[in-house]
This record gives structure tokens, sequence and C-alpha cells, in this order.
């Protein structure tokens, strides 16, 4: 199945739909070139796709036109071809994938920003998604985002209204109740940390009848085959090579280094510095967890606790020890400021987490080798759709596409388009 991914980033949502070997990534389009680069890599190193570099896409979806039928000399982007030669050659588009950068519509960014993100352009890329389904007319998508979409009110109106209502505009039905239905729990399907996203599927509604029908199937009764027992952070993590603080700082290639620098083959696997206070910090932490002390278990004595180490204040807690028997908390993009909430939970390593454990914990694969700064490792990781929820979503897709619900029709004219053989 023909498939395109928008704002790819390095490739979350592709990944587990690669790893079904049932889809064809025709082109992924992501604005940020890091990103990019990586996803690009991967497809062509891991996925044989040898001619990557033309599919992956580095254009700014808003310039839609462009997008479509190419451009030139472009003092950001050079040249590109455009989608329609890709959809022409690959016989048409089954499936369209991907979610907007999620910081106009989280909480934590509306609290951040002085009108509330009402007035962020983010609010509306979800335009441009609906721009390329229209042009490009696939069976299925995905729009994936945060649990903040549900609140968010861009202009006075709620976002989920105006994503349904565009959904509507172009022929495509999405479930009416979606904070019942598609608010969807990752750490059930596997993702070793507590990561709740909105996964709204959208149905072409030339291809389906009785689509709230379908869409209900599909919520309640598809996707959830796929869940699995509660996966903690000690099986993400724990067999992974100790990484201990030096007996004294180092300095390995022009970089300061506080813990043992070795990766043991692990790609990925090298430690931030950390100065001698917060190893002490985090030393402290994790000994009063693994020793059931637990003085520091509250929101006060954390805050506390940092005044008193610090000498400044905080209306939030700063600190966060991950707990072996339990998933993570959530892996976010703002991972690359800083790691005081993703402490390790092994006092004798006292550091934050490496690039490696924050994509096990986002379930990316150990040959998953990420480039770029390791500022731009731990934001793509966190921006990423977590590859193992992605592939069990990629099989309830096929359990949808080939279901009892039009399934002849759908078949026969797939088979005419060309897209797929059977």
């Amino acid at each position: 199945m023909n498939v395109i991914d928008l704002f790819a980033g390095c490739g979350g949502l592709t990944e587990g739909f690669k790893q079904t070997n049932a889809f064809n990534t025709i082109a992924a389009v992501e604005w940020e070139k890091t990103p990019l680069e990586n996803l690009n890599y991967r497809l062509k190193n891991k996925w044989g796709i040898t001619d990557a570099q033309r599919r992956t896409i580095h254009f700014d979806i808003q310039r839609t036109d462009e997008l479509f039928r190419g451009w030139n000399n472009d003092p950001d982007f050079g040249d590109g071809e455009g989608l329609d030669s890709l959809v022409a050659e690959s016989g048409g588009v089954d499936v369209i994938i991907g979610g907007p950068p999620c910081q106009a519509y989280s909480l934590a960014g509306r609290v951040r920003d002085k009108d509330g993100m009402k007035n962020d352009y983010r609010n509306y890329l979800f335009e441009s998604y609906l721009k390329v389904v229209e042009r490009y007319k696939p069976k299925v998508l995905i729009f994936e985002n945060v649990q903040g979409m549900l609140s968010a009110k861009p202009g006075g109106t709620p976002i989920s209204q105006l994503i349904t209502q565009g959904f509507e505009d172009i022929g495509y039905e999405l479930i009416g109740d979606i904070k019942s239905n598609a608010l969807i729990d990752m750490s059930e399907y596997g993702v070793p940390q507590k990561r709740k996203r909105v996964i709204l599927v959208a149905v072409n509604k030339n291809t389906y009848s009785d689509t709230q029908k379908v869409l209900s199937t599909f919520y309640n009764e598809i996707l959830p085959k796929y869940k699995e027992e509660l996966s903690t952070v000690e099986d993400a993590i724990a067999d992974l090579p100790p990484l201990v603080p030096l007996s004294e700082e180092e300095k390995q290639g022009g970089r300061k280094m506080s813990h043992n620098p070795k990766e043991y083959n692990v790609l990925n696997h090298t430690p931030r510095f950390h100065n001698q206070r917060d190893i002490s910090i985090f030393k402290e932490l994790a000994e009063d967890l693994q020793e059931g002390t637990n003085r520091f278990t509250s929101s006060e004595a954390l805050k506390n606790l940092y005044t008193e180490k610090t000498g400044k204040t905080s209306n939030v807690h700063k600190y966060y020890v991950l707990r072996w028997n339990e998933a993570g908390n959530t892996i976010p993009a703002h991972l690359y400021k800083d790691g005081l909430r993703h402490i390790h939970p092994d006092p004798a390593q006292a550091r934050s987490i490496t690039v490696r454990e924050a994509a096990r914990l986002q379930t990316f694969p150990d040959d998953y080798e990420f480039t770029g700064t390791s500022s731009d490792q731990y934001k793509m990781i966190g921006n990423a759709v977590p590859p193992k929820f992605s592939y069990k979503l990629a099989q309830a897709i096929l359990d949808l596409v080939f279901s009892r619900f039009n399934a002849d029709e759908f078949t026969e004219q797939m088979s005419m388009e060309n897209s797929f053989s059977i």
C-alpha cells in the first residue's frame, strides 16, 4: 500500500509502517533538515530504498502548490520535483499519515506563551495537511497529535471541531466522540512510558459506507487487539552498559565528560556532562527510591531540595527519577534542554538518560543510528511516534482495510488503480 508521511520528523510513524512489510513509502515531507537526514539514512540503509534522497522531501508544507508541482533554486530548500510526480509514478496514494508540530496544541506550550498559543501559526498547519489529503484522496488517513489538542481553542473555536469540519468538507469522516475513542495510552501497547496521544483515523466516505460503525469498530475492536502487558523502564534499559561518574572530569574530542564515555559498541549511548552538584543530587534521589526511604517523592519535597541545592525557586518540581518497575514518564522534545526529569534509576550511575535510553523508551530499534548534535537527537526522538505503537497501528489499519467493511469493493478498486497487488 502506498503511503505518504507528512511532518515526518525522523520517521517514528514510517518505521512502524515499514516493519509490517505492507507499506511502500512513496514520500516523506519534513521542513527540519536534521530529522529528515536521519530518516533518509534509515530508509536507504535499513529498508533498502535506493532513491530515499528523492522520496524524503525537505520543504515547507504550507507552500502546498510548490509541494505538489515542484520548486527550483529556493534559498532554503534548493530544488525539488514535488509530490505529483512521485504519486503518479507510484500509481496513487492509499494512506496518508502524520501529525503537525504539537507545540501549539500542548498544554505546556500554552502556559509558556503570553497569548496561550492562540496566534501560533502551528495551530493551522492541519489545513496544509488537508490540502494534501484532498489532492491525493487516500482511502484512510492518520492524524496524530498531543492530548492538549482536545482543549485547544485557537481563535475561540475548539481545534477538534475545526479539524472534524475540515475533514468533512473534503469527504472524510472522523469518529464522533474523539475524546472517548481517539485518546490512546501508548503504554497499553508495549511502549515503556506514559504517553497519551490523540490518534485520529479518518476514512474516505466514497470508500466506506456506515463510516461511524467502521470507525467505532476500529477503535473499540480492531486496535485494542494489539494491546499487551505493561513494559517497564527495567525492560527497556536495564541491559544497557552502565555509565558511571568519573573520579574527575575529562575532555574527549574537545568535549567535557563527567561520566564513563565508552559506548561499548552501543549506538548513541554517550552520557551528558553533569556538574558535581547535579551528580550528587541524582545519586541522592535515586538512593532514596532504591532504599525505600521516599523522602523526595512529593512535589513539595523536590521543590525544597531544588531550592536548597541551587538557591533558586521553582513553581514546579525539577527532578524526576525513572522507576525500574513502572513505565517511564513521557519522553518530550524538550528533553534536549536538560535531563532533570529523566534521571537514571541506578544510584551508581547518577546521571540523566542517554540518547539511546530515550530511544529505547520510545521503542526505536537499536540499529536506528541517530546523527546530528545530541540536542538534535533528543529533540527528534521526543517528537516521534513510538515505532512499536506505529507498527501496531499499521497492523490495525491493514485489518481495517481488509475487513468485512466494503472489502470486496475496496480490493477491486485498489487493483484497478494498480496501487498494489494481492
